[in-house]
């Protein structure tokens, strides 16, 4: 009995072996199959990203970045949508924060009128800090939009002190205030280097981060890629 049964089986045995190479060569087949079409995306996306790097390369090779603008000191933070700018003024330390581009409106006509869609001003952020060295004054902060030739004043914070979080009040929209006194704070920040200057400025620095920002951030997608 013993001897039918292991006559019995081993046919089984056979075909059990059998069907089990045929699952595993089609399994590698399969993985393959994929390893290759995952390499030929992989390769198709490399190519891709090194052309569009050295294309950006050739157009515009990248210029070393400005530390100083004036009185001010640049920090680009690479890798950041910011950059900050800092100086001492009498007993003041300002800083600047200043986005990269965040917007864009039609850029206006010859005669006033409104430009053709083709022709944009570039929009940037710009938010200046001043405190006062000694006396726990507080702290002023005055956001702005830097146009391309020119600084608008939004918004006039005050804070009781840098660190507090909490949402003070922001007191009324800029252009509600009498235009003398709105003229009067233009100049107090003139003379803090916050000017039409440094808006030409700002948009010139941004034009330079932005390709680098964007080289940066394909050669880092390639590095990954690349990456076994």
């Amino acid at each position: 009995m013993a001897r039918l049964i292991r006559s019995l089986a081993k046919p089984l045995t056979l075909t059990l072996t059998h069907q089990q190479q045929c699952i595993s060569r089609y399994l590698s087949r399969r993985t393959y199959i994929s390893d290759m079409r995952k390499s030929a995306f992989e390769g198709n996306i490399l190519r891709l990203l090194r052309s569009e790097i050295q294309y950006e390369l050739r157009s515009s090779p990248p210029n070393t970045p400005v530390t100083k603008f004036n009185s001010f000191m640049v920090d680009g933070r690479a890798g950041e949508r910011w950059i900050t700018l800092s100086r001492q003024y009498a007993d003041e330390d300002i800083k600047l924060e200043a986005t990269m581009f965040d917007g864009a409106v039609p850029a206006p006509g010859k005669n006033g009128g409104v430009a053709n869609s083709d022709e944009m001003e570039m929009h940037i952020t710009l938010i200046v800090t001043i405190s006062k060295e000694q006396g726990g004054g507080g702290v002023l902060e005055i956001m702005c939009s830097a146009w391309p030739d020119s600084i608008e004043i939004k918004r006039l914070f005050f804070r009781a002190n840098e660190k507090i979080i909490a949402e003070p009040y922001a007191g009324p929209e800029f252009t509600e205030l009498d235009d003398e006194l709105r003229d009067s704070l233009y100049d107090f920040l003139e003379v803090r280097g916050v000017s039409d200057e440094l808006a030409v400025f700002l948009h010139q620095y941004m034009k330079y981060k932005d390709k680098a920002e964007f080289v940066g951030w394909m050669e880092r997608v390639k590095s990954f890629i690349e990456r076994k």
